[in-house]
């Protein structure tokens, strides 16, 4: 049984959606290092992306998913249309970029407390910028 949003309107249940994929993309991070820079390593393009390899327990890629996030944020009329092409590179640089800071980066010292913060942060930013 999947982890669902209790019944909300279909703007909410798709903004939930995008920030639980935020949130697993940070936590992978976070609780996988080397995996997760393992996964970056060697892809030369967004082709990896959509890699078998890299699908989970549910059959999709996390690129997948964050594309059927904003998908469903397009179908509940919360993201126009014009704007969904190229929303998965906003998204996913957020989320990455931060991920990076932490893991490698001047932020690889911030206390667990203020990380978790940050990762609200940006990822409500993602939401709130699509």
């Amino acid at each position: 049984m999947g982890c669902r949003p209790p019944a909300l309107d279909p703007v909410a249940t798709a903004q939930e959606h995008l920030r639980a994929v935020g949130r697993g993309y940070l936590g992978f991070a976070r609780d996988e290092p080397g995996l997760f820079r393992a996964a970056f390593t060697v892809p030369a393009d967004l082709d990896e992306a959509f890699g078998r390899s890299k699908a989970g327990p549910g059959g999709r890629t996390p690129f997948e998913l964050l594309a059927s996030a904003l998908d469903e944020l397009v179908a509940a009329g919360a993201l126009p249309e014009e704007r969904r092409p190229l929303s998965e590179v906003a998204c996913w640089s957020a989320v990455h970029g931060l991920a990076m800071l932490v893991l490698e980066g001047p932020l690889r010292g911030l206390p667990r407390e203020l990380g978790r913060v940050a990762a609200q942060r940006v990822i409500e930013m993602a939401v709130r910028g699509v």
